[in-house]
């Protein structure tokens, strides 16, 4: 069901590298804004420049917070901020852009930021989920989702922030990624990174499949892409579910505000049948 090898076609820049260039060099000193699209000639382009450096006390907290509950595959990513993390993200791209994968093409690139061609056409997959009208929208967005996330992985590769916002819908449908100003593999070994990845991916979208009563047949599919990945990725996932285990004790309450819902439908997805097993056999 999960097919892992796509057949993926880049769009030719329409303007030669010096154009980009000097562009870039003209209108960075310019922007005030952090990410900002462009017209150039009739070509969609986007600048980002790098913002403030961030603070690594956050990065500490939540390092020990993970270490506290043994969650080895949501331990915190330092994301410098700064041109630390304009660096990061060019690299990054180019990476997954040679591995033929689908995100922005770096254009041009100096320290303070660098211009990318416009990847998106039809939005987001969260604001697809958030349009959607019926359970089979959801469920068909969620496994375009995982399909995307299998390409990445079966190409030996990660992403940064694997939530569905930062999933876009191309002009040919295909599922593209955005933001890779954290680099997962710089800290954690691959197959945490996919396992984050993939708890990123659930949490953004289980939401939306309990509102819509897709709940159990979003599991099939996400047992159906489990089984199709890595065992060392599976081996993660299975050594840190269980630490979650707590999660249950949070009630399915509007009650809870949506960050906390959106946990609790994660736990709900992710433990979907097991907890009906174990219900069963006391």
């Amino acid at each position: 069901m999960f097919a892992t090898t796509a057949a993926t076609v880049f769009a030719a820049p329409a303007h030669p590298p010096e154009t980009y260039a000097a562009f870039l060099r003209t209108q960075l000193p310019r922007q005030t804004g952090n990410v900002v699209p462009y017209e150039l000639d009739g070509e969609r382009v986007w600048l980002k420049k790098a913002g403030t450096p961030h603070s690594i006390w956050r990065y500490r907290l939540l390092g020990l917070a993970a270490r506290t509950l043994r969650l080895a595959a949501l331990q915190p990513v330092p994301n410098p901020g700064g041109q630390q993390a304009i660096a990061t993200e060019v690299r990054r791209l180019r990476t997954l852009h040679a591995l033929g994968l689908r995100v922005p093409q770096v254009l041009a690139a100096e320290p303070e930021g660098f211009l990318m061609q416009n990847l998106a056409t039809r939005g987001t997959l969260i604001d697809e989920m958030d349009a959607a009208r019926d359970p089979q929208a959801i469920l068909t967005i969620w496994q375009q989702g995982l399909q995307a996330l299998a390409q990445v992985h079966a190409a030996g590769a990660c992403l940064s922030q694997a939530f569905a916002r930062n999933m876009v819908r191309c002009s040919d449908g295909v599922v593209g990624f955005l933001d890779f100003e954290e680099d997962p593999a710089a800290v954690l070994p691959l197959p945490l990174c996919q396992a984050r990845d993939a708890l990123h991916y659930a949490h953004s979208c289980a939401i939306y499949l309990v509102e819509s009563g897709a709940l159990g047949a979003g599991h099939a599919l996400w047992a159906d892409w489990l089984a199709h990945s890595s065992p060392a990725m599976q081996a993660a996932l299975q050594t840190d579910l269980p630490r979650l285990h707590w999660l249950r004790l949070l009630p399915p309450s509007r009650s809870l505000g949506r960050d906390l819902q959106r946990v609790r439908a994660a736990y709900d997805l992710l433990t979907y049948g097991a907890a009906k097993s174990t219900s069963a056999g006391s």
